[in-house]
Parts: C-alpha cells; structure tokens; sequence
C-alpha cells in the first residue's frame, strides 16, 4: 500500500469543527417547532486521520422509513478515525419532523425527496433540502441515500443509481445487494440533485416502513463497507454472500384490475417466469377471482402487504434481469 497521507483540515457542520482522526457530534438546526423547542438533525462527523474520501450516509428522508436509522448506527460503530482515510458524515435522520410522526412528509405535507435542491427562501421542505445539499453534500465525494418500501409495501433489498457514470457503476457492484438497478433520480430527489453536482450517490432500498427489518440493515450495513473499502477509506474483510447479485435493466408495477382482497402467491424475492401467477384478487370467500401473472421473466423487488386492494393499486413491482 502506498504510503498514507495526513490530513491537516478540519471540517465544519454547522458551527462545529472537527479536527483530523476525531469524532464530533453536530446538532445542525433546522426550524423551530410551534413550540419554539428548536428541530435539528442529528450528525456524527467521523474525520479520519488520513486523507481519503468524503462519504454522506442517511436516512428517513421519509420520516417513516427507519430501517437506515439502524444501518447508520451500525456502520458508525464500526468506524475509527484513527484508522479512517477521508471522512464520513452519518444522518441517521434527515426528516426530523415526519420521524417524530412517524410520517413520510414533512408538516406540510410536502415530500422532502422531491424538494432537492431547494431553496433558503421557499417551503420548510425546500429550506431543509438547501440546508442538507450545502452543509452535507458539498462537502462529499460520495453518498448514499437509504430508504425502504412506502405504503405497507416491503422492497427487497437493492441497489438505485445512474450508471452511465463508470464510479456509480463501480460502486453499485462494489455494494453487492440482491439486485442492482441502473436508473436516474426522479426529479426532485437528492438523488438526482446530487448527481447533477458531480456526487457519486446510491439509493439502498430495502425492507418496509415505521420496522427494524433484521435481514434488509445486515445487507446495508455489509453493502456500505463493501464500497468504503471499495474507494479506499477502510481494509474491510467482506461477508461471503449467500446469494448471487443480479442486475436490471426495467422495472413495471402490476396493478390491481379489479378491487378485492389480494392473496399473494409470490413475494419480494422470488423469481418468477412470463405467466406465472403473482397474485389473486377476489372477494371474502375468494369466489370470481381474478389472476394477476407476470408479464416477463424476472424478479420481485417489492410487494403490498395490506390485503385490501382497490383498482388501480399497484401491488407487485417485477424487475427484469440481464
């Protein structure tokens, strides 16, 4: 290994700087609350001792989808500055409104993750977006955003990002999450925000909201190590996977034709083939039910666990695969 070089910078969230091979906790205010008890988000600065790479990782933009929270606390413990080459920002929660109410949108009702980049002048979701793009994201090279399934859906674990960049791409693989999804960030989203100013960003999702789901923290937590020891910041010895990566090229929801109560046969994770039945829509004691089968070969990335479907509900999300 090439000799290593000492950082000499300090980095700064808010009003706290954070010397070289330190930890530091930073509060960085948001907005006050009715009340005028000030909201903040929460941030753990790990600043390595040698220089390296800047990573951002965080959660619960969607206030209801905690299963990063725990990822987050995780990888964090598994750091050390002394040892760490570049620097980590870990955001265990970014939405501090709609985590408090275990609700996806801020007061407003606005969704925090089509309100990037933002603005210091517009809504509460647009000044927390601005806050979060210039005190965090500018400061990194790299980035990733966890989410899970919204709406009693559960994801299976998996990978988002734009691969016609070559780092992105490398850093996807690197991750090595069930399946891997070359696609642009909605308008709006931190994603696409964030790649727009050059940031190498994934989106990890996995598992269902307002649950710690054991299986889809295991895989982030492993995935987000796997790429810091992918671009250099730590010497990590991988966990051997227990199933083989696959990558995906087009994803469709299949939607409810009919309302009723939905009886499914297939289940995030399960490979399915072109007419294969995924689903049954039928009534109380399942009589005229109607067969929803896949319209292609491939795997199921996300399914609705409330069984009370209306037309038009999307219920399965089939992912094709190279």
């Amino acid at each position: 290994m090439a000799q290593q070089k000492l950082q000499t910078e300090f980095v700064q969230v808010g009003e706290v700087r954070v010397a070289p091979g330190t930890v530091k906790r930073a509060d960085l205010p948001v907005a006050n609350l009715p009340t005028q008890n000030q909201a903040s988000i929460p941030i753990q600065v790990i600043h390595g001792k040698y220089e390296g790479p800047r990573m951002w990782i965080d959660a619960a933009i969607h206030g209801d989808e905690i299963n990063g929270v725990e990822i987050v606390r995780e990888v964090f413990e598994k750091l050390d500055p002394q040892t760490l080459r570049g620097t980590v920002f870990a955001v265990p929660i970014v939405n501090v409104f709609g985590f408090l109410y275990e609700s996806r949108y801020l007061p407003d009702r606005r969704d925090l993750n089509r309100s990037f980049p933002g603005s210091a002048t517009g809504s509460l979701a647009s000044r927390l977006a601005d806050l979060f793009m210039n005190e965090i994201v500018e400061q990194c090279t790299h980035g990733v955003d966890l989410h899970t399934g919204s709406n009693d859906r559960i994801n299976l674990p998996h990978i988002r990002g734009d691969f016609s960049d070559p780092e992105t791409r490398r850093c996807a693989v690197a991750f090595a999450a069930p399946v891997m999804m070359d696609k642009e960030g909605p308008d709006g989203s931190l994603r696409a925000a964030a790649h727009k100013r050059g940031k190498m960003i994934l989106t990890f999702e996995a598992g269902e909201p307002r649950r710690f789901n054991d299986d889809a923290v295991a895989v982030g937590v492993e995935g987000i190590l796997r790429v810091m020891d992918e671009i250099g910041m730590r010497d990590h010895t991988p966990t051997p996977l227990d199933y083989e990566p696959r990558e995906s090229d087009d994803t469709t929801w299949l939607r409810a034709e009919r309302a009723g109560i939905l009886r499914p046969q297939r289940r995030s994770g399960d490979f399915v083939k072109a007419g294969e039945c995924v689903a049954l829509i039928g009534d109380a004691f399942n009589s005229d039910g109607v067969e929803i089968c896949a319209p292609f070969d491939g795997i199921i990335i996300s399914h609705v666990k409330n069984p009370l479907i209306y037309e038009g509900d999307a219920m399965v999300h089939l992912a094709s695969l190279k």
